[in-house]
């Protein structure tokens, strides 16, 4: 595997002499060079010279000797020894622990959260699994489990690897819904076996959340423990990016001063994620839904998942591609082709969602200056967003499974977080998780009583 272009943090810690203007020429040097500046904290002030740690966003590892050179070059400014990278700090000794609830001091502390008291509670629950949520860590924990074949843009990197990622989804399970997320790395390539492991660890977990196992496999895996288990199964890649992008798309069309009903839903690419908002687009009431993807197998996936009753027009051919570019109101390209989109087909008052990472199928500036009337690309669309309240508001239901309306009310609740000049709220505004953990939680409770519905 070829080395990726991967941004680098590194905090470089800046002595310059008391002259106004010479930390803004560092800054400026370190911006000739492709990077952008984070925090800045001062840590000294004396009679001649202040120091200060300046974080800089570099576009790759080999920029940064540039910059120190760069900016050591400049009178008056000198480099300290001794840069942090800041991502590896950040994840020395691991983002998360386990820690007790219960506090044991004495003797009788033993006896009530051990032996002989625990005897009790394990009695309680082989006469009733059900108790088992409301006294162990059941009803609060989901497992986040990956084998690691399909991580970020790296691809098949094996489950090791893939540590890194799911320790920080459980970072944000903790942090922004108060939900015990475990990491769950599967040394399993074969679905049949990642779903058989899964399966036989479910007893101890009130959800299970699957992250970066590749496609096609992982249909196979979320259907069968679907199928097979009973608590929320929920494929974040796929279904928690669904959620944001149509929750950008209901911001857009409220900012624009459009009803959804009178807009047609274009789909580009039907992978994973593609054919999951298409599929939940379907259920919002547009005015058409059309999706294009050169393999059958895409609009197979599609026609899957799309709302039972729905016409879609669909199609593998250049037609249907033309098609949706030139008549759809609302374009949603997950294409994987980067420029695919040139700024001359976009049209007026378009609603464009360039999704394909590093590098979109147009840069949402380029669409704007063609006429576009909103557009975003994959930079906006963040999964944390949406996983954390929707999981949340399932293990509050208590409800089997993740359903379409559950999400559709999470991406309502998204969208009615979203300030007046924003597309998408911040996504570590607790409030937001807590809006659409309500939602999902009153979806789910709506379905229970209208299973019709």
């Amino acid at each position: 595997m070829g080395e990726l272009s991967i941004e680098r943090d590194e905090v470089f810690r800046l002595r310059t002499q008391r002259t106004p203007g010479l930390l803004a020429k560092a800054l400026a040097a370190a911006g000739e060079h492709g990077a952008n500046i984070g925090e800045i904290e001062t840590v000294y002030i004396g009679a001649d010279y202040n120091i200060r740690e300046v974080a800089i966003i570099a576009p790759d590892a080999a920029a940064i000797d540039r910059i120190a050179e760069a900016m050591d070059a400049i009178e008056g400014v000198t480099v300290l020894p001794g840069h942090i990278d800041k991502v590896f700090d950040q994840h020395r000794g691991g983002k998360i622990e386990v820690r007790s609830r219960a506090t044991v001091r004495t003797l009788q502390d033993i006896r009530e959260v051990y032996t002989p008291g625990v005897a009790r509670v394990v009695q309680a629950i082989a006469e009733d699994e059900s108790v088992a949520d409301a006294f162990t860590w059941r009803g609060r924990t989901v497992a986040i489990v990956t084998n690691g074949t399909r991580v970020l843009g790296l691809g098949n990197v094996g489950p090791a690897a893939a540590l890194p990622v799911v320790e920080g989804k459980a970072l944000f399970y903790a942090q922004l819904v108060d939900v015990n997320a475990v990491p769950i790395v599967l040394d399993a390539d074969d679905p049949k076996d990642v779903i058989d492991t899964v399966a036989r660890m479910a007893p101890g977990f009130g959800a299970i959340h699957l992250e970066d196992i590749a496609t096609p496999g992982v249909y196979e895996v979320e259907r069968e423990l679907e199928r097979r288990l009973s608590i929320p199964v929920f494929h974040d890649d796929q279904h928690g990016t669904a959620v944001v992008v149509v929750a950008a798309i209901l911001s857009a069309a409220r900012r624009t001063g459009r009803d959804i009903a009178d807009l047609r839903f274009g789909q580009l690419g039907l992978g994973a994620a593609g054919s999951a908002i298409a599929g939940l687009a379907s259920g919002f009431g547009f005015a058409e839904v059309r999706a294009y993807d050169p393999n059958p197998l895409g609009i197979e996936r599609l026609e899957e998942v799309a709302e039972p009753g729905v016409d879609l027009v669909t199609g593998t051919d250049d037609a249907t591609f033309d098609g949706i570019v030139d008549g759809c109101d609302v374009l949603v390209m997950t294409t994987g082709r980067a420029g695919l989109l040139p700024p001359e087909r976009v049209r007026p008052g378009q609603i464009i969602m360039a999704l394909t990472n590093p590098i979109a199928e147009i840069a949402p500036a380029e669409a704007v200056g063609a006429g576009a009337a909103v557009a975003a690309d994959g930079s906006i669309v963040n999964n944390v967003l949406a996983y954390p309240g929707l999981i949340r508001g399932a293990l509050d239901a208590k409800v089997p499974g993740v359903t379409a309306a559950m999400e559709r009310a999470a991406a309502f609740a998204i969208a009615d977080s979203a300030p007046g000049d924003q597309l998408l709220p911040e996504p570590l505004d607790v409030s937001v998780h807590a809006a659409v953990a309500g939602a999902v939680a009153s979806a789910a409770g709506d379905a229970v009583q209208n299973p019709s519905q």
